[in-house]
């Protein structure tokens, strides 16, 4: 360091981690010029104080931040400079998706293989069931079959299946490929009498970002075809360009063995969706209570926050309960459930809680409660 207290390029870009011909770059485009430039040798010299800006710069061009914004951010306030960093990162993912997106539509018509026609769906039944069953993935680092939609296509329905391992949904839809019946399987009764399954014509797992960006094109085609190779299905849409979604080749979990496995239900509860969704709500803590008596539940929280949604009306039958939820996983369940009366059917406070309609089969979470502490257990269930 100079005894003006300025460093020469070569230190300032050892100190920054930019290169040399970097910041020669920077200083040209006007994002960091030097603090002085000697007039006889044309030597570059840069301040202390100009370290941190360089070190933003730096790790804003790491994570592809075009020059124009990242000028924008390194002027901005600190709260616009967040706000520029996110808008960001999402068009980054955008564009990923995209990519991904054309990219398997480019292997689809580079592979030479034989296609499976699947099934053939209402474009808007078909989404709303995506949206339905995508609640219940989610990323986990070694699992990528967790962020998948199980697709399972047979002579009586086309069964669509997620879980996170403490939620699992499946809906089942009609194809108007099959000429198929309504169908729709009381899973909320455990265990099931035997029986023999239905055949499978074809099954896979369906990364669930892909269909998520499919999802606005569906909505607005009145048919969709899907066919099926080896490494992707392909969405057939009238009048739009069609999808195209990669399989995950890691095994979906065994979920009708969880199915099969329920034990008895202990209490069954008939409630009005929107009134327990208000309920829910109205509790800060991010866990829950559910205490079911005779004509209602009583939705709570820990007893620290003294939270309470009130007492909701609903039609039970059946044994008393206090079952706790963590609010991730019971909302989304109840939320997402068709119709405007939910039927739930309640195990045990260690045994998985089947959301459902009251009126319609079709689509089935199973929510998984949690254990309380003793000083978050709700006052009835203390006293006992």
């Amino acid at each position: 360091m100079s005894s003006s207290g300025l460093m020469p390029i070569g230190a300032f870009a050892q100190r920054s981690g930019l290169t040399a011909s970097a910041l020669r770059f920077y200083a040209d485009s006007g994002l960091l010029a030097p603090a002085e430039v000697d007039a006889f040798s044309g030597y570059r010299f840069y301040a202390v104080g100009q370290v941190e800006r360089a070190v933003l710069l730096r790790r804003l061009r790491e994570i592809g931040m075009p020059l124009a914004t990242v000028q924008a951010v390194l002027d901005a306030e600190p709260g616009e400079a967040v706000r520029l960093v996110e808008e960001h990162v999402k068009k980054v993912a955008s564009d990923a998706a995209t990519a991904q997106q054309h990219a398997a539509a480019i292997k689809a018509s580079l592979a030479d293989e034989p296609r499976l026609t699947v099934a053939t769906l209402s474009g808007p039944v078909l989404a709303a069931a995506i949206e339905q069953i995508l609640t219940a993935t989610t990323y986990e680092p070694g699992m990528t079959v967790l962020n998948g939609v199980r697709f399972e296509s047979g002579p009586e329905a086309v069964v669509l299946t997620a879980t996170d391992r403490y939620r699992l949904s499946t809906r089942t839809l009609v194809s108007a490929l099959w000429g198929l019946r309504p169908h729709t399987p009381d899973w909320g009764q455990a265990p099931r009498p035997p029986s023999t399954p239905a055949p499978v014509a074809w099954a896979a797992t369906v990364d669930a970002d892909d269909l998520r960006a499919c999802l606005p094109d569906l909505r607005r085609s009145p048919e969709v075809t899907i066919t099926a190779a080896r490494h992707a299905v392909q969405m057939r849409l009238q009048n739009r360009e069609d999808c195209h979604c990669r399989l995950l080749s890691e095994p979906f979990p065994d979920y009708r063995l969880v199915l099969d496995g329920l034990s008895t239900v202990s209490t069954r509860v008939t409630v009005e969706k929107t009134l327990l969704l208000r309920a829910i709500e109205a509790i800060s803590s991010p866990r829950i209570s559910m205490v079911v008596r005779s004509g209602r539940i009583i939705v709570t929280g820990t007893v620290d926050t003294r939270d309470s949604g009130g007492p909701v009306p609903a039609s039970v039958t059946g044994l008393d309960a206090d079952i706790w939820f963590e609010v991730t996983t019971l909302y989304p369940a109840i939320s997402t459930a068709i119709g405007a009366d939910l039927l739930l059917d309640f195990r045990g406070p260690d045994q998985p809680a089947t959301v459902r309609s009251a009126d319609h089969g079709d689509l089935t979470t199973l929510a998984m409660p949690i254990q309380p502490e003793l000083s978050e257990a709700s006052p009835e269930t203390q006293r006992r």
